[in-house]
């Protein structure tokens, strides 16, 4: 066994899981903060038209993110399926599938994307202003893709290993290089949005190199030599089962959100645009207590139930839910007593401090319901039901997130308080049938293997 790996299907199931998620949330938490990194220092040496132009090309980038990330989901849970139950070649030949997969799909994506971005900032109604900034922003991280891929694929291959603290390493890394950029391009050289998105990549690709420098030096499962870029076309058909149902449920509520930032920009403009960018940075470390406490439950139930210990599994995900549930409350009571303060660290602009305002009153309902979403969905997932997953979260976002931000925000003229409905009531949605398929027992078959 490698440094890299780590067996969590034996010990304290409390104590286990804390250990193997702090690291995770500390992981993600330092992955928000360069991306707040960004839309704050555009915000106060650039203003609203760059910071519109920084939230739009980000979520677009984020939709492929999301989706990748989805892919990596089938990657993890084989790999910590197999480790589980000590079939190391497999897990060997399913790293080298995951890895040479999504640096293909980096690719086919970076050539369509560029071909695409124009066509795509028209239809989300990118306000006139922005588009420019917008534009130079998205060109930059789209060309950048394959180093933002990268850093995911190999962070999800060592926590499915249940290594979490090396990609909190490479993470830091990542955040201290685009600080110090974002200083120098954008409150130096006055960049704007392009100096956010060259610090951004620039960040990325050194993270990215430094994780496959330690890899090589510690024997980790995979040695990058040209030749190990194969795939094996039963652990490619594995992963794409398990794996695309979480990817497509990414990217169908990532749309879910871009439809609502085009709502935001028909009734805003720039200013409400800028506000829902900064509620939307403010949201990626207000969900990061679920995500990672979901994410970890995964992986340690796929371990365990790789180990055929499901009583120890479903003990995880109800430990790990009331942990989350502890810290998003709190998170929640920020968002509804302080949440002006945080937005004036990024403009104070009276427009869009209104617009967040009213935005976050409602939308931050969804930090209460979201821990019994991520968590449970956690315990699905290392079974290998990503299907249901997936399912469960298109139906709420096409559903009920969508309808509800359009006939609340634009049909009964609420505005950007009505648009922050969507979020919970899709929440609501999730969690109904998350009951039902707990009920009916099916979520105990092992789908994965």
């Amino acid at each position: 066994m490698s440094s890299f790996e780590k067996n969590l299907s034996e010990g304290n199931v409390a104590k286990q899981l804390i250990l193997f998620s702090l690291p995770f949330l500390a992981s993600n938490i330092i992955q928000s903060l360069y991306s707040v990194a960004d839309m704050l220092i555009v915000g106060r040496f650039s203003g609203t038209t760059s910071m519109s132009g920084v939230n739009l090309g980000s979520q677009v980038t984020l939709i492929l993110t999301n989706i990748v990330v989805g892919l990596c989901t089938g990657g993890t849970v084989l790999i910590a399926q197999y480790l589980g139950a000590k079939r190391r070649k497999d897990m060997q030949e399913t790293t080298a599938t995951l890895l040479t997969t999504l640096t293909m799909a980096a690719i086919a994506i970076t050539v369509l994307m560029l071909i695409l971005k124009k066509p795509i900032l028209h239809l989300i109604q990118t306000p006139a202003e922005s588009f420019a900034e917008a534009d130079r922003y998205l060109t930059v991280t789209v060309l950048g893709l394959i180093f933002i891929f990268g850093y995911n694929v190999f962070s999800a291959v060592m926590r499915g290993m249940g290594d979490s603290k090396r990609p909190l390493y490479f993470v830091l890394i990542a955040c201290i290089t685009n600080v110090v950029l974002d200083l120098v391009l954008v409150a130096g050289l006055k960049m704007g949005a392009l100096g956010a998105a060259i610090a951004t990549v620039f960040s990325q690709a050194v993270s990215m190199i430094t994780c496959i420098v330690v890899m090589i030096r510690n024997d980790f499962v995979f040695d990058f030599k040209p030749s190990s870029f194969i795939i094996k076309k039963e652990k490619a058909v594995k992963i794409l089962k398990l794996g695309t149902p979480t990817a497509i449920q990414n990217g169908i509520t990532s749309i879910s959100f871009m439809i609502i930032t085009t709502l935001v920009n028909v009734i805003g403009g720039v200013n409400a645009s800028a506000a829902v960018g900064v509620v939307a940075k403010f949201n990626s470390f207000a969900v990061l207590p679920a995500v990672a406490m979901g994410a970890s439950i995964s992986t340690m139930c796929a371990q365990n139930i790789g180990a055929g210990k499901w009583d120890r599994a479903v003990k995880t995900c109800k430990i790990g839910t009331v942990i989350a549930f502890c810290i998003s409350g709190c998170i929640f009571i920020v968002a509804q007593t302080s949440f002006e303060h945080i937005l004036r660290l990024f403009n104070d602009e009276p427009e869009m401090l209104k617009y967040g305002v009213q935005y976050i009153r409602t939308f931050s309902f969804d930090y209460l319901l979201m821990p019994f979403v991520f968590c449970i969905n956690g315990l699905f997932t290392g079974a290998g039901h990503t299907a249901f997953s997936m399912v469960n979260n298109m139906l709420s976002a096409i559903i009920l997130r969508v309808p509800v931000a359009v006939v609340f925000g634009l049909v009964l003229n609420l505005g950007l308080t009505g648009v922050g409905l969507g979020g919970p009531m899709a929440s609501v949605g999730a969690i109904i049938l998350i009951v039902v398929f707990l009920i009916s027992g099916r979520w105990k078959e092992n789908k994965a293997l």
